[in-house]
């Protein structure tokens, strides 16, 4: 590759560099911000509280419920007795635990899909990442929930101690994606670069017939 070809090459990567820093920023401004307008939209009380939208397409209550029911049976499972409502995890003889809107993980969610939809990869690797990400970090957080539950129930004395527990729950979650998300990156940087030689290699090959 001659001095004009890197400089060229140089350039285009600078470009998609760039192309998706700013897909990145954009999406991850659209989805963090669109999910709390709309927790705005289908909260009682909320400054754009619609009660048609509430009723029929809440999607933040159903992500709840969906935390909410299997971290129940898993306190449950460990002999301690836990009853729920909408927002609600109370476990008899332990703890309170309210499941609010920070507690859904949607920024994480919203950054994971953000960078796996901006980076350049198949649609069916991108697909394939997100279900993966996103199972993961719901799977995490009821064991999350789960696991404060039976903690201050076995240590009802230590609850004060842990108040920065989403901190935690958020570093844990950033660091186990950031590894799916490095082997995935590997293998697609792979694939784009054999895709790339296969298409130059041909392409030579072309204008060696043409000659």
């Amino acid at each position: 590759m001659n001095e004009a070809e890197l400089k060229e090459a140089k350039k285009q990567a600078d470009k998609k560099a760039i192309k998706f820093i700013l897909s990145l920023f954009i999406l991850y401004i659209l989805f963090s911000q669109g999910n709390l307008f709309m927790n705005s939209v289908m909260s009682p009380g909320g400054r754009y509280y619609n009660a048609s939208i509430a009723e029929h397409f809440n999607y933040i209550q159903g992500l709840k419920n969906a935390l909410i029911i299997p971290a129940v049976w898993i306190i449950k499972l460990f002999g301690f007795y836990a009853i729920h409502n909408d927002m609600d995890v109370m476990v008899v003889n332990g703890p309170l635990l309210r499941i609010n809107y920070s507690c859904l993980g949607l920024g994480v969610m919203s950054f994971l899909a953000a960078f796996v939809l901006s980076f350049p990869a198949s649609w069916k690797e991108t697909f394939k990442m997100l279900v993966i990400g996103i199972i993961t970090v719901y799977i995490l957080n009821i064991l999350r929930i789960a696991g404060l539950g039976l903690l201050f129930g076995y240590f009802q004395s230590q609850r004060n101690y842990f108040e920065y527990h989403h901190e935690i729950f958020n570093v844990i979650v950033y660091i186990i994606i950031f590894v799916i998300v490095f082997f995935w990156i590997r293998k697609n940087t792979k694939t784009n670069k054999l895709q790339a030689t296969n298409i130059s290699k041909k392409a030579n090959d072309t204008l060696a017939n043409q000659a």
